[in-house]
C-alpha cells in the first residue's frame, strides 16, 4: 500500500473543514433566524427607506432622526391607506354580493318548492312507497344508509365548523403577538436606519478589507435583485389585473375594475394564483347561474391568464432580477419540489443568492484554499 500523497490529505482535511464551516453556518441561520428576524425585517425596511431618509436628510437639511420618522410615517400612511381602500372595497364588494347571493339563493328555493309540488316528483314519491311496501328488506337498507349519510354529513359539518372556529381563535390569540412583532419592527427600523452609516463604519472596523469588499459587493447584488424581484412581481401582477379588467369590460361583468384588481392580487399567491378567484367563480357561473355564454367567455379569459403568466414570469424575472429564463424554470420547479408552494420564492431567491456569492468569487476563494491552503475561508 502506496503513501497518501501529503498535498492530497492536507486538500481533504481542507475540504472537511470547508464543509464543517459551511454546516455549522447553515446550523446557526436555522436556529438563530427565528430569534431575530424581526430585526431582519426591520433591516429590510431601513434599507428600502434609505433613499427617502437620504432626501430628507441631505437635499431638506433635516436632522436623521427626523428624517427617519417623517420616512417611516409616510411609510406607514402609504400601508394603511392602501388596506383601509382595499378594505373599503372588498367591504362593498361583499355588501353587493351578498344581495346577489340572497336573491339566487331565494330563486333556488323557489324553483326547489315548484319541484317538490310538481306532478312529476309527486310521481316518484308514490312510485318509491309502492316499491318500498312491496319489498321491506330494501327500505331498511336504504334507511340505514341515508342515516350514513347523515351522520357523514354532519361530522363533515362540525369539522368545518371547528376548523373555522380554531382558525379564528388562533387569529385572534395571535393579534398581541402580531402587534409586538410589529412594534419591535418599527422600533428596529427606527434605530437601524437612523445610525446607518455609524453602523456601517463600525462594521468596516471590526473586519477586513477583504470581507468588506466582498460584503459589498453582495450586498449591492442581493439589493438590485431584491428590487428587481419586486418590481418583476409589480410588473406580473399589473398585467395579470389588466388583462382580467380587460377581458371582463368586453363580458360586460359589473365591477370589472375592482374584480380585476383583486384577481391581480391574488395572482400572488404561489401555485393558486388567479385560480383561487376564476376557478369558483367559473364553476358558479356554469352551474349555479347556467349562463353558458359567461361561463365559456371566463374560462377562455382564464386561460389567456394562465398561458400569458407561464409566458411572461420567467422572463419578466429574468429581466428584472437577472437571471436566466431556463434557470429560473428549474430553480421554480426545484424548489416546489423540495418545499412545496413556498419553494416558489425559495428556489429564485436561492437562485439570486448562489449567484451573488458567484460574482464576489466566494467559490473560486473556497476552492483556491481548499487546493493551496491559502486564507482559510471566513
Amino acid at each position: 500500500m502506496g503513501i497518501l500523497n501529503p498535498r492530497l490529505v492536507h486538500q481533504i482535511f481542507r475540504g472537511i473543514w470547508v464543509a464543517m464551516i459551511v454546516a455549522m453556518i447553515g446550523l446557526a441561520f436555522y436556529y438563530i433566524i427565528p430569534l431575530i428576524y424581526p430585526f431582519i425585517f426591520g433591516w429590510v425596511i431601513a434599507l428600502l427607506l434609505n433613499p427617502v431618509v437620504n432626501f430628507f436628510h441631505f437635499k431638506c437639511k433635516l436632522p436623521r432622526w427626523l428624517s427617519v420618522t417623517l420616512s417611516m410615517v409616510l411609510f406607514l400612511a402609504l400601508v394603511a391607506a392602501v388596506i383601509t381602500l382595499l378594505v373599503a372595497n372588498i367591504i362593498v364588494e361583499l355588501g353587493a354580493l351578498s344581495d346577489k347571493i340572497q336573491i339566487q339563493v331565494n330563486k333556488w328555493v323557489e324553483q326547489f318548492n315548484v319541484f317538490i309540488n310538481s306532478t312529476t316528483f309527486q310521481g316518484w314519491i308514490n312510485r318509491m312507497n309502492e316499491f318500498f311496501e312491496n319489498n321491506p328488506k330494501y327500505q331498511e337498507t336504504v334507511n340505514n344508509h341515508l342515516s350514513s349519510s347523515a351522520g357523514s354529513i354532519a361530522d363533515v359539518s362540525k369539522y368545518v365548523i371547528a376548523t373555522i372556529f380554531d382558525a379564528l381563535k388562533a387569529f385572534l390569540t395571535s393579534l398581541p403577538n402580531i402587534a409586538t412583532i410589529t412594534i419591535i419592527v418599527m422600533l428596529a427600523t427606527f434605530f437601524i436606519s437612523k445610525d446607518w452609516y455609524g453602523l456601517i463604519t463600525k462594521y468596516k472596523g471590526l473586519t477586513s478589507d477583504v470581507i468588506v469588499r466582498t460584503t459589498k459587493l453582495i450586498r449591492n447584488d442581493l439589493q438590485k435583485a431584491l428590487f428587481g424581484y419586486i418590481r418583476a412581481q409589480l410588473i406580473l401582477v399589473s398585467l395579470t389585473a389588466l388583462v382580467v379588467i380587460i377581458g371582463l369590460l368586453i363580458l360586460r361583468v359589473d365591477y370589472a375594475i375592482t374584480i380585476g384588481l383583486l384577481t391581480g392580487l391574488a395572482d400572488l399567491m404561489p401555485y393558486l394564483g388567479t385560480g383561487a378567484v376564476m376557478v369558483p367563480w367559473i364553476l358558479y357561473v356554469f352551474f349555479a347561474q347556467g349562463d353558458i355564454g359567461l361561463g365559456i367567455g371566463l374560462s377562455v379569459l382564464y386561460g389567456v391568464i394562465v398561458v400569458a403568466r407561464q409566458i411572461m414570469e420567467p422572463k419578466v424575472l429574468a429581466s428584472s432580477v437577472g437571471l436566466d429564463p431556463l434557470a429560473t424554470l428549474i430553480a421554480m420547479f426545484v424548489g416546489l419540489k423540495l418545499f412545496g408552494l413556498l419553494g416558489l420564492i425559495i428556489g429564485p431567491v436561492s437562485l439570486i443568492l448562489i449567484g451573488a456569492f458567484y460574482r464576489a468569487r466566494i467559490f473560486h476563494d473556497i476552492a483556491a484554499y481548499i487546493q493551496k491552503g491559502s486564507t482559510p475561508p471566513s
